[in-house]
């Protein structure tokens, strides 16, 4: 049951992702990479536009309010440090990091969060 459950919810989350990365392509992003692993944690988009790349965090969930609460502090610092080794390792000098989030509920559009954390010293 339990395996059952965690398969729903990756299909679930997949789903999220493609869809997020469709609706920021529609807006001008250019998609760089997806579930990109890092020693750090893992990112669910990466994404350019203009000199920034976007490291972006998808949640899905039944309202806007829980995707909004289910980005804390603790994933905030992981996201980072996995876009900051990303950065290293591929050679992105002088490019902005941003961490942007995209929280998709039933029925409605993505919502999309833009610079949702600040890059911490």
């Amino acid at each position: 049951m339990a395996n059952r459950r965690r398969q729903a919810n990756e299909r679930k989350g997949r789903l999220a992702e493609h869809i997020a990365a469709i609706w920021l392509m529609a807006k001008g992003y250019r998609l760089i990479g997806r579930r990109l692993k890092t020693p750090g944690g893992e990112i669910d988009l990466l994404l350019r536009r203009r000199d920034s790349l976007v490291f972006v965090e998808v949640k899905a969930r039944p309202t806007l309010d829980m995707g909004v609460a289910a980005l804390h502090r603790a994933q905030a610092r992981r996201c980072q440090a996995a876009a900051r080794w990303l950065a290293v390792r591929h050679g992105w000098p002088g490019a902005v990091l941003r961490h942007d989030a995209v929280v998709i509920t039933p029925w409605a559009l993505p919502r999309h969060m833009i610079a949702i954390w600040r890059e911490e010293a």
